[in-house]
């Protein structure tokens, strides 16, 4: 049956993602077992690509093998291999299997067996139980005995992926394919995560400037990292933080300068523009800009030129521009702090990246994967989430997006050691140590400001009483936006620097 079961899945056109989690769950019913998990290696990882029997968040773990012994041991031989009840090796699963009823439970038995394809090795099977003596000698060989098909369905499973890569990409993009895996990747599995991808996978061979619009905190750069990955550009990507150039300085950042066009300028220097060369030239907060600056760079989008600071001769530059803001540019140029001709010339591709909050359960994939670096960083036998604490993460807002949930996390794995959990222990993160509770529980809503009948606006200048039902508007959506002042913001279809600027003025702290 366990063999019929695969060979079907073999001749069956199956979403690359499905077919391997058939595997994963015939796997389990076969050996009787409580988790299996496909896990493919990436350079010096093991990355979870299929899971049955384990929570949610370790598909987002990325587990070294140098700290995993386990690991270690299955990559070093081609036969299957038991540990038996007992092993000093340290399981990585200690702790993750499903079973949440009580204490986190450690496994007590497990298999494993290295995958190869195409003579090479390509990731790991794991098989692990929480009874004692669940598998034997001959669940071992058997496990043996059927991994020429478990690596002809791996085979089957890459083989489609490169195909539908290439029906979906310009011939140039199967050299990205070649290279394997993103060294950086996008970790989520969330619709909203993956039709922001497929979008950027057209859009990046382009050559189009691309402006990425987001929240503080949703992964711009890295964004930014993945369209210079997958485009055609052969030079680097050059990354200029707009926020921190100060304004007597920026020209010289971006363009260079010649020796003597200022004092201090002892030789010639090559701005960004020029070390971007035949790649990508990423400008992070591009709405600080200065307005003077902001003029020049115009220029240089258009005609593709660039003049160093005390130099008459421009000179030309292959660059792709890809900026990014938090801003409403259009709330900018309102305000005149952002030139409207640069933002047309910055806006022939706009791509809005979802908050955190929008991703559903990529939440937990991102705080499995920063719970393993701290678990790592820490030296700690493992660390989890309670169901409790899990509950909290889905439900909290993010108005910090995934900047702040790696903080939190951070934050729980060290609390949780400073208040004596011991590194020999699995340590569970409740939702105490998250800090999250007094924004959770802030279910008891603040008094509304009065609002001022019309008739009472009588002796009151329009100035004055637009001013005034500013200040009732906003401090209402605060109070029933639990205090936070991004979602506030969002509410009031506003940028939330401007929200600032504005509260600032009108005396709201």
């Amino acid at each position: 049956m366990f063999e019929e079961v695969l060979l079907a899945d073999l001749v069956t056109a199956l979403p690359p993602a499905i077919r391997l989690q058939r595997i994963v769950q015939t796997i389990k019913a076969h050996f009787s077992c409580d988790a299996v998990a496909i896990l493919r290696l990436q350079e010096d990882q093991l990355l979870p690509v299929a899971v049955e029997g384990l929570v949610q968040d370790t598909v987002g773990r990325r587990f070294r093998i140098a700290l995993h012994p386990r690991f270690a041991a299955i990559l070093a031989q081609r036969e299957p291999i038991r540990f038996k009840p007992g092993t000093e090796l340290p399981d990585p699963y200690d702790g993750l299997l499903e079973n949440r009823e009580g204490a986190p439970l450690p496994v007590h038995d497990c298999m494993g067996v290295a995958l190869f394809v195409e003579g090479s090795p390509w990731g790991v099977l794991t098989l692990d139980a929480l009874a004692m003596d669940t598998f034997n000698e001959h669940m071992r060989l058997d496990l043996g005995r059927h991994i020429i098909l478990l690596e002809a369905a791996i085979r089957m499973t890459r083989l489609e992926e490169e195909v539908r890569s290439l029906r979906s990409q310009p011939e140039h993009s199967s050299v990205q394919m070649i290279q394997g895996l993103d060294s950086e990747e996008l970790i989520g599995r969330s619709p909203v995560l993956l039709r922001l991808l497929q979008e950027l996978d057209v859009v990046a061979p382009s050559d189009l400037t691309v402006t990425l619009l987001g929240e503080t905190g949703v992964g711009k750069e890295l964004l930014a990292r993945y369209i210079h990955r997958h485009s055609r550009r052969t030079g680097p990507l050059v990354h200029v933080n707009c926020a921190a150039l100060p304004e007597s300085l920026a020209e010289s950042e971006l363009f260079g300068h010649v020796r003597g066009a200022f004092s201090g300028a002892s030789v010639d220097r090559a701005g960004r523009f020029e070390a971007a060369e035949g790649g990508s030239l990423f400008l992070d907060e591009v709405g600080e800009l200065p307005l003077g600056v902001q003029a020049k760079l115009l220029r240089s989008l258009q005609n593709g030129e660039i003049q160093r600071l005390g130099e008459d001769q421009p000179r030309k530059v292959n660059v792709r521009i890809i900026a990014a803001t938090n801003r409403d540019l259009r709330q900018s140029i309102n305000e005149g702090g952002f030139r409207t001709d640069l933002y047309h010339r910055l806006s022939v591709y706009p791509v809005p990246i979802p908050p955190l909050r929008d991703r559903g359960n990529d939440i937990l994939l991102l705080a499995g994967h920063f719970l393993e670096l701290n678990r790592a960083r820490m030296g700690l036998r493992s660390i989890r989430l309670s169901s409790a604490a899990e509950s909290l993460l889905l439900r909290y807002a993010w108005p910090g997006n995934v900047r702040e949930l790696e903080h939190v996390i951070s934050r729980a794995a060290i609390k949780a050691v400073s208040r004596g959990a011991k590194r020999s222990d699995i340590v569970t993160l409740e939702p105490v140590l998250l800090d999250l509770g007094e924004i959770e529980n802030n279910s008891s809503t603040p008094p509304m400001t009065e609002t001022v009948p019309i008739g009472h606006l009588q002796d009151t200048t329009l100035q004055q009483a637009l001013a005034d039902f500013q200040r009732q508007l906003i401090t209402q959506t605060m109070h029933s936006q639990g205090n936070h002042w991004a979602p506030t913001a969002r509410k009031l279809g506003m940028d939330a620097s401007n929200l600032h600027k504005l509260a600032k003025r009108l005396g709201i702290k």
